[in-house]
């Protein structure tokens, strides 16, 4: 009982005091497998539990492992590991899954994901922008691993709306804009990643032995990876590390330091443990001694001696209760030969000694036997009752992080980006409010672009600063939202302008009309326009137009009007489009 007091004492103290002064560090997993309308992916799964479990042995503070997600729930995880990353100096996202490259920007494909046409991925996949976001409030480092570099199913079905949009093999070449931020390909850009064998892929597989070694630099560790997964495959596939890092050394593991004299920094028994473990495998003397020779003291020594006592009993009883055997043996045959009285007492005498001493070797064995058993399970008890503490303090930081994740975060605070900015730029453009280029600067264009967006969308989004909230709202729009505006000489056709072109002997007219040439004109004018434009236009008429674009009527009247008469009041002055308004029955 003395050594269960000890060894639960050491972890303990192990568990309270290893990661009290080491920096904060979160990590969010994610591995999609299940895909609903492509075939399953075997490896994500089990990717994706391995490098929890590898991260959470390195001492992480916060492993999120999440399978299967769908678009909405891969949106909300992204949403609340903002929060984790705020207070943390590392922050790594770990995704294993399906990825697509649509016009040079790369997308997570959540499980259940259509993605029937090109331009669905706005709407049903997940930007690597939006990932950066998640990571970006990290203090000291960022790292992205995309284990997503597979041959996808999606591209090879999905219809083209445009000819001129790039859909490509695996991802495409990324520059982080952000300090101290990494971004792993399991695959460079334009090439795929095998799934491999095995239960894990084979960059996954090299991954977990390198990157959490204790102060090994981050570009050291992926060079490594990347010269497994070449030799793994064959020189089939290499693995790519974009971004750019200071002069100092980064490592997802410090170093470790030296023991400090107030207590243990680390497990010092892990190697001894792993021993102890394999010797009880074994179940030899020779296994137990040359454990003794390794480690003669301590706890796990004291639970090897009485293993090893333990088969020595045995041994002993074995041996005496063969010398028993044999002794009974020869008293009957003497019997049997009619040997003189005195050998066979003799013999006898000695059989039972040999009965006694067999009974005794027993005896103590079965003792040796109930020590060793003791000692084991107070070992177990030990270990259980470390684990069990372990897991109650992951489930109090676990609950701790909920609790401030289901605050609202302060809008003061939040952190302004050019990856917010140039993801939310892409999203405007996509609904049809054109904001320049998308360079990832906000300024008056692209605050035009949300003040329109806002307008025809009905939202009241804050036009001054590019914010997550203004994303999200953007992103959850399907289709075009800003009206699609043509140029002189061009119409418009679903989402695109279409150029007018006028039959032989006609010509496009200052209203984007085709008119025969060298009409008069009165000729020119449609027989409508003439016989409206015919009627008195009374000054009453042009005020209550002048109203009705005042108090935003105007619009509203000229939302139902379709066809030739949209494209003339389009094309007409002023004047003319009040008049033709105000006599519309909408006004």
């Amino acid at each position: 009982m003395g050594a269960l007091r000890w060894f639960s004492l050491f972890f303990f103290i192990w568990l309270t005091c290893g990661s009290a002064q080491a920096e904060r560090r979160v990590a969010l997993v994610i591995g999609n497998s299940a895909y609903e309308k492509v075939a399953r992916l075997g490896n994500p799964s089990s990717d994706a539990a391995l490098v929890a479990e590898t991260l959470k042995a390195a001492g992480f503070d916060l492993v999120d492992l999440r399978h299967d997600l769908k678009v909405a729930d891969m949106r909300r995880a992204l949403r609340d590991f903002i929060e984790q990353s705020r207070d943390a100096e590392v922050a790594v996202v770990y995704y294993a899954g399906h990825g697509i490259e649509v016009d040079g920007v790369n997308y997570l494909v959540p499980i259940d994901a259509v993605l029937e046409r090109d331009t669905d991925i706005y709407d049903e996949a997940m930007s690597l922008d939006r990932v950066l976001v998640a990571i970006e409030p990290a203090k000291k480092l960022r790292l992205v691993v995309l284990d997503a570099c597979r041959d996808s199913p999606f591209s090879k079905v999905m219809k083209r709306t445009l000819a001129s949009r790039a859909i490509g093999r695996g991802l495409a070449k990324v520059e982080p804009s952000g300090p101290n931020t990494l971004i792993a390909f399991a695959s460079k850009a334009g090439s795929t990643a095998l799934d491999g064998d095995g239960k894990n892929s084979p960059f996954t597989a090299a991954m977990v032995h390198h990157v959490t070694k204790p102060g090994l630099d981050l570009r050291k560790a992926f060079g490594y990876v990347r010269d497994e997964v070449l030799k793994s495959t064959a020189n089939r596939q290499e693995p790519y590390l974009y971004g750019s890092l200071g002069g100092d050394d980064l490592s997802l593991v410090p170093a470790v330091a030296a023991p400090s004299p107030t207590g243990p920094q680390a497990d010092p028994q892990t190697a001894i443990r792993r021993d102890y473990e394999l010797a009880l495998q074994l179940g030899t003397r020779d296994g137990w001694e040359a454990f003794l020779s390794q480690y003669p003291d301590g706890f796990y020594a004291n639970l090897a001696r009485a293993h090893a006592k333990k088969i020595a009993a045995e041994e002993a009883r074995a041996a005496a209760a063969e010398k028993a055997r044999l002794a009974e043996q020869e008293r009957v045959r003497l019997a049997a030969e009619g040997a003189r009285q005195f050998e066979i007492e003799k013999a006898a005498a000695a059989a039972k000694a040999a009965e006694e001493a067999r009974i005794a070797a027993e005896k103590v064995k079965q003792v040796e036997q109930d020590k060793a058993a003791a000692a084991e399970r107070a070992r177990l008890t030990a270990q259980e009752n470390a684990a069990r503490e372990l897991a109650t303090r992951e489930n109090a930081s676990r609950e701790k992080n909920q609790q401030v994740a289901a605050l609202p975060p302060p809008v003061e605070t939040e952190q302004i980006s050019a990856d917010t900015a140039r993801a939310l730029q892409a999203e405007l453009r996509r609904v049809g409010c054109n904001v320049g280029v998308v360079d990832g600067v906000w300024g008056e264009p692209s605050q035009k672009a949300l003040d329109l967006f806002n307008k025809h969308a009905g939202m009241k989004l804050n036009v001054s600063v590019a914010t997550t909230d203004a994303l999200d709202a953007v992103r959850n729009k399907g289709g075009r939202i800003c009206p699609l505006t043509c140029e002189n000489g061009y119409r418009a056709e679903g989402d695109r302008c279409t150029k007018i072109t006028c039959r032989k002997g006609y010509v496009l007219n200052d209203e984007n009309e085709c008119e025969k040439k060298g009409a008069s004109p009165e000729a020119k004018k449609k027989p409508e326009l003439q016989h409206r434009e015919a009627r008195p236009s009374s000054s009453s008429a042009v005020t209550r137009a002048d109203a009705a674009l005042s108090n935003g009527t105007y619009q509203k009247c000229m939302g139902p009007i379709t066809g030739c008469y949209a494209r003339a009041i389009q094309q007409m002055d002023p004047q003319r489009a009040k008049i033709w308004c105000s006599r519309q029955p909408t006004c």
